[in-house]
């Protein structure tokens, strides 16, 4: 009886404990962040079975030992490429982050897994806009390792994004020496770029290009900048070719439908645009091409599509921000350029400017912003930070003018507006519409 009593006693404490743990983590979540299913077109290639397979394999690795660090590693990256084929980012940059961290948080001896943790924590910070906290974070990689390609991409990148540029070509010739290939001839061309050598930013992602392997999603992504460099530039037949390169490497890519969705309505074909963005953002979450639908709802008059659009989009960026995606800018040019709210336009600038003052594409969408309330002194104090490395974009430069005419400047302000429209003769943004308009009261007074 008393044998009985005690083992009553027994079973009862452990149903209690087993109870009460089964409360306290009934709302845990599997310590590894579960891969989520793709949906629409990109769900049916072989590219997502043999992904799915990986990572799939990765995580029962981690299961069984969960100190595995490069299976921990693998799966931190293979989350940081899905959140770029799926548009993901508000999951798989933080799975990927919370990752990384743990292989951080254990401080491993190995010099190597440290590194490659620490490039890809300052890759993942990139990627959510944190530039000031990449900067940092590549820092204590370079520290760890000075002769690794990879730590000198974040670094140049972080530099591009802070406003330091001379810093960012030092990196950039780090970079290229150390490993001449996709990544770096790509941060070249886009140095050229920002510092007005078209020819040469061309040249230089045309080496990135053929520097990719055939069928991988960053060598069509290579095609597709190729594709906008000389879109850019006005030449839409070259364009539209390197958009339909990158489609045959990457099957349904939605970066390439989205520039031959640029491409449609520039040679004025609405319907075909339509379709392409259409295509695009059903492949692909991406904002840009939310952006582009609603420009053309816009244009046709359909404003109560183009607003239902319009909050989807105001609700997916606020979604990102939620989750450590920095897109302020990004909003600031939504409300200026689409949403026609110049006040909240410019109070996201301001934002994004106390983060990045040295920026140039910040302080462009400051001018702009200032333009458009009709400050245009404070607009001008912008706009000289904005031209400093003589940039070549075709925009920033009407833009220029435009200043310039409504200071009073008018014969300076004519003569960029009208070098913008050489450099791209394509434009149609409202600040070109305004320009093409000026000019042609001009002629018209004469």
């Amino acid at each position: 009886m008393k044998k009985n009593y005690f083992f009553n006693i027994l079973l009862a404490t452990i149903l209690i404990s087993a109870v009460a743990l089964f409360f306290k983590y009934k709302d845990r979540q599997d310590p590894i962040p579960p891969l989520k299913e793709r949906h629409g077109p990109i769900s049916t290639t072989s590219e997502w079975i043999n992904t799915k397979a990986a990572i799939q394999g990765l995580q029962k690795k981690l299961r069984e030992k969960p100190n595995d660090l490069q299976s921990k590693l693998f799966l931190a990256l293979a989350y940081m490429q899905e959140a770029r084929v799926t548009g993901e980012h508000p999951y798989y940059y933080p799975a990927a982050l919370k990752l990384i961290d743990d292989i951080l948080d254990q401080e491993p001896e190995n010099p190597v897994m440290m590194y490659e943790a620490t490039v890809a924590k300052a890759s993942v910070q990139l990627s959510l806009h944190q530039f000031k906290e990449a900067l940092e974070t590549g820092k204590k990689a370079v520290a760890i390792n000075s002769r690794g390609a990879a730590v000198y991409g974040v670094l140049c990148d972080a530099n591009v994004e802070l406003g330091n540029y001379e810093e960012a070509i030092k990196m950039a010739d780090q970079m290229t020496a150390l490993r001449p290939d996709l990544k770096s001839y790509s941060r070249v061309s886009y140095l050229r770029e920002i510092y007005g050598d078209m020819p040469g930013a061309i040249e230089a992602m045309e080496l990135a290009a053929k520097a990719g392997y055939p069928g991988l999603e960053q060598t069509a992504w290579t095609k597709v900048t190729l594709g906008n460099l000389y879109e850019k530039s006005g030449n839409l037949a070259k364009a539209e070719i390197y958009y339909k390169q990158s489609l045959l490497e990457y099957d349904r890519y939605a970066f390439a439908k989205g520039g031959l969705g640029r491409i449609a309505v520039k040679n004025n074909r609405p319907k075909q645009a339509l379709q392409l963005f259409t295509d695009a953002a059903n492949t692909l979450p991406e904002f840009t091409f939310q952006e582009e639908l609603i420009r053309l709802y816009q244009g046709q008059g359909n404003t109560e599509k183009a607003q239902e659009l319009m909050e989807e989009l105001i609700a997916g960026m606020e979604e990102d921000q939620e989750a450590g995606h920095v897109v302020d800018l990004e909003l600031a040019n939504i409300y200026l350029d689409l949403q026609k709210d110049y006040k909240q336009g410019l109070q996201y600038a301001l934002k994004e400017y106390k983060r990045r003052p040295e920026n140039i594409d910040v302080n462009k969408t400051l001018a702009k912003a200032y333009y458009l309330l009709e400050d245009y002194p404070q607009a001008a104090v912008h706009l000289q930070k904005a031209t400093r490395t003589k940039s070549q974009d075709a925009d920033l430069m009407c833009l220029n003018g435009l200043i310039n005419y409504r200071l009073g400047k008018m014969a300076a302000g004519e003569n960029l507006i009208k070098q913008s429209l050489v450099l791209n003769p394509y434009q149609n943004t409202p600040m070109s519409k305004e320009g093409k308009n000026l000019l042609s009261s001009t002629v018209t007074k004469l």
